[in-house]
């Protein structure tokens, strides 16, 4: 099954404490191109989250954006800073001692100053919190994945129709070009017996005429190969692997065809068909553009 380009997925989990958010778009572009956005003291987490993107898309611009919100208290850890305390403690003595000073030292008094405890942040897990986002971003790259694979049947319906519209046109061509043949041999004849009034015209002459003609204008070859671009066309859309730039390929070649034939034949019939012809070919051109 083919897969657009273009998607939207998101993933919430909350673990250990956080609350994570995953979200992955994409738009059309001919390489591979992932951004990750998250915060720079979580930058660890970032490559697996590309590894991740590789393994689920080839083509496409893609945006992931992780956001991280703590829901539970930090965890702090009190420490006393001796030096602090005793340099505090040595120098209220001394004033004490040089100015007869009533009162007890207390660590309530102590406890008072700046700096005498240093409050620090436990450091965070770091290899725990890029597993966790690591896991919400497989969630999120499912829902994106899954909205891709709708996308893209919705693709496939459509390329389908319009595969079906470009076999009968060029039915309508093989039908039409013997006529253009005919047509020909009809105009030389009387154009023949026009000039030569009163002369027998060779019926010979008139056949290699046509004959020659026949040739120039002869499409046989080209709708072949068009029915069969046609043919690997619809396989190509059955395969489960990302066939995007070889359909592009592909439509290039059926537009050299059709406009092979365009020029071969003056017939105005098969100018109407291959002008419709290139109208469909168009619009598959744009809707192959947001395939994978």
């Amino acid at each position: 099954m083919i897969k657009s380009m273009t998607g939207y997925g998101r993933s919430e989990s909350s673990v250990h404490g956080r609350t994570l958010t995953v979200e992955v778009k994409s738009v059309n572009n001919r390489y591979l191109d992932c951004s990750v956005r998250l915060p720079r003291v979580y930058i660890c987490a970032e490559d697996g989250v590309q590894r991740r993107v590789k393994q689920k898309i080839s083509r496409g611009k893609v945006d992931v954006y992780v956001n991280i919100e703590n829901t539970s208290e930090d965890a702090v850890s009190v420490t006393l800073n001796q030096s602090v305390a005793a340099g505090y403690l040595s120098a209220l003595r001394t004033m004490k001692e040089t100015f007869q000073l009533q009162g007890e030292l207390s660590v309530g008094l102590l406890s008072g100053f700046p700096d005498v405890f240093r409050v620090d942040k436990v450091p965070e897990d770091l290899e725990q919190l890029a597993a966790d986002i690591h896991q919400v971003a497989e969630c999120a790259l499912e829902d994106f994945d899954g909205m891709r694979a709708r996308e893209g049947q919705k693709l496939a319906d459509d390329l389908d129709g319009r595969l079906d519209a470009l076999e009968r046109y060029t039915g309508m061509v093989e039908q039409h070009s013997p006529q253009t043949v005919a047509d020909y041999r009809a105009r030389l004849t009387a154009k023949i017996q026009e000039v030569l009034t009163d002369r027998q015209v060779e019926e010979s002459r008139i056949l290699t005429e046509a004959a020659i003609f026949a040739d120039k204008v002869a499409v046989d070859e080209e709708t072949v190969r068009l029915r069969s671009h046609i043919a690997q066309f619809r396989g190509m859309l059955a395969e489960g692997s990302p066939v995007g730039r070889k359909l592009d390929f592909l439509i290039q070649e059926m537009n050299r065809e059709t406009n092979t034939i365009g020029s071969k034949c003056n017939n105005l019939e098969i100018s109407t068909v291959v002008v419709n012809m290139k109208a469909e070919i168009e619009k598959i051109r744009e809707q192959v553009q947001n395939i994978e």
